[in-house]
């Protein structure tokens, strides 16, 4: 999946601590959601309910033997994907494509 630009919602705690326990740099971040594929899917579209934006998507992958929950949404119309999510999993993903 490519795309033009991301934006990471670093302002979340636990989206920090994840580059920390999985020894990432935050530039890594756009080449693992580069890396997605339909087999990484888990859920949505889900309503983004807080600012009535696009919809999210949500993804896991495993790094360095970790499950990682990530969330996106497309962003407004002629701007870039915004990850909010990329931290360890709290729980067990589903992957209904795999």
């Amino acid at each position: 999946m490519k795309f033009w630009d991301v934006l990471f919602r670093d302002d979340r705690g636990k989206n920090t601590q994840a580059l920390v326990d999985l020894e990432l740099r935050p530039i890594d971040r756009k080449a693992i959601l580069e890396a997605l594929e339909t087999k990484d899917f888990s859920e949505g579209p889900l309503k983004e309910k807080l600012y009535g934006g696009a919809d999210m998507w949500v993804f896991g992958k495993t790094i360095r033997k970790k499950e990682v929950y990530i969330k996106i949404t497309m962003g407004a119309m002629s701007s870039g994907v915004i990850c909010i999510s990329f931290h360890l999993a709290q729980h067990k993903m589903k992957y209904p494509l795999k």
